[in-house]
């Protein structure tokens, strides 16, 4: 499957670059896009659900490192103050 990096920069100011095993983060993401944290964690727990379930499609199992990716921001937007999270870019 196609694999992409969500580039985003957090409140705080540091980046992260969080893994997808589909494009279909592009559906959710763009490049300059802003959004308070709360909607940023649910659009990827969105997006990485739909993600890891178009490779249990194709696998006929789920993928580990989309949950991983999402344990990753979450865990990541618990520390945060309030502000947004800037999407920076997305990249294979």
């Amino acid at each position: 499957m196609p694999e992409r990096y969500v580039l985003v920069r957090w409140p705080d100011g540091v980046a992260q670059r969080i893994y997808s095993p589909s494009t279909v983060v592009e559906d959710f993401f763009s490049a300059g896009q802003r959004m308070p944290v709360v909607e940023f964690v649910a659009t990827s727990r969105q997006a990485l659900t739909e993600a890891s379930e178009r490779v249990r499609q194709a696998y006929g199992f789920p993928c580990g490192n989309a949950a991983r990716s999402l344990e990753l921001v979450l865990a990541r937007a618990q520390a945060q103050p309030s502000g947004d999270v800037l999407v920076e870019g997305i990249e294979s």
